[in-house]
């Protein structure tokens, strides 16, 4: 029994050997039958896919995107991108950044169809760096739809649109990348200064934002605008590092500028500057302070909220509501997040000792 199966095994493999043997014979003297058949195999098998990416989304936004234009002297003055946020009524009202427009007189934007419309400065805020223009609505006005910020998540995919350096060249640019942090606190200068005035709290992203992008909508890929693109980073070491303003922070303040609500900042009522300015400018008057960052109070308004609670000039503010406060910019920031008639705690170092004040904060007289 045994003999027989070794048998039936010796056979299986002689059979299989000699079947590789002739079927190698077969394809190296007639190659054209067999590589025929290969072909026609891989080639059933070859398939088309088509991306259609957020072509769509993008469909549902671009019209009311507009290249906004900002004159001084009827001279043009530089450019950037807003987007048509809400009608009412007869009015058509449009989102972008205060620093689009704050140097112009006269503002135009121009729509994807190639019209262009004179527009009115309704207001603006430079700290929020947001503005609201106006013009009459008409039927071929397109709404962009707003989403929520809140809900993005860090690697959801987002797309801006924009007039990125030639308005005219490049208008209608579309970028594509993701939610690449939240929650970002990142320093600007409202000047020309390399100093950093204040600080803002803004969505970061790869999509390629350049100048031009300024105002114009940070949209997910349901095409819903989640923030408006304010800033980038620009260094030889720095690669696709974009910012947006929250929506929901721009809607807020939009509100306020159409209803003709005055925003109101509280204030302390202080001369200040870093304390590593103030180290080099008072040298060597604080060359002994041993702390390294904070805000040194030069002068203190004689009746101010400061004055009232017993910040003295040589003070250094260090922090604010349990916040360690290295620069003006901080300063600023923490200080804009209360309202007038709020209590602020504030640390200042004052003779080698820290010392806790509460600052009632009101609105500067001249309000």
């Amino acid at each position: 029994m045994k003999n027989n199966n070794v048998k039936f095994v010796i056979c299986g493999v002689f059979s299989a050997l000699l079947g590789a043997l002739v079927m190698f014979l077969g394809i190296y003297m007639f190659p054209e039958p067999f590589s025929k058949v290969i072909t026609e195999t891989v080639e059933k098998k070859n398939v088309t896919i088509t991306d259609t990416g957020i072509a769509e989304s993008v469909d549902k936004i671009y019209d009311a995107v507009v290249v906004v234009k900002t004159y001084q002297k009827k001279k043009l003055y530089s450019t950037g991108t807003g987007f048509v946020y809400e009608i009412d009524g007869d009015t058509a009202y449009i989102l972008t950044n205060n620093h689009v427009i704050e140097s112009g007189d006269e503002v135009h934007v121009q729509f994807t169809d190639g019209s262009t419309e004179e527009v009115k400065i309704v207001g603006s805020d430079k700290y929020a760096d947001i503005a609201v223009l106006s013009m009459k609505a008409n039927d071929s006005v397109k709404v962009a739809e707003i989403g929520n910020s809140d809900v993005i998540r860090v690697g959801d995919t987002v797309f801006a649109v924009g007039a990125p350096l030639d308005a005219t060249t490049y208008s209608g640019t579309v970028t594509r990348g993701i939610i690449s942090g939240k929650n970002r606190m990142v320093s600007v200068s409202l000047s020309n200064s390399s100093t950093s005035d204040w600080v803002m709290s803004v969505l970061q992203t790869d999509a390629a934002i350049n100048s031009g992008n300024s105002g114009g909508p940070l949209a997910n890929s349901n095409g819903q605008v989640i923030g408006i693109t304010s800033l980038k980073l620009a260094s030889s070491g720095i690669e696709g590092m974009g910012f947006a303003i929250p929506i929901e922070t721009a809607m807020d303040y939009a509100r306020k500028i159409v209803s003709g609500v005055k925003i109101q900042r509280p204030y302390l009522g202080v001369s200040m500057s870093n304390l590593s300015d103030a180290r080099y400018a008072l040298y060597p008057r604080l060359e002994d302070l041993d702390i390294e960052n904070g805000v040194y109070i030069s002068q203190v308004e004689k009746g101010s909220p400061a004055a009232n609670a017993g910040i003295k000039t040589g003070d250094v503010i260090i922090e604010i509501d349990g916040v360690e406060i290295n620069s003006l910019a901080y300063l600023r920031y923490h200080l804009y997040q209360h309202e007038v008639g709020d209590d602020m705690n504030v640390v200042v170092y004052r003779d080698g000792k820290e010392e806790e004040i509460t600052v009632h904060l009101n609105k500067a007289s001249d309000d």
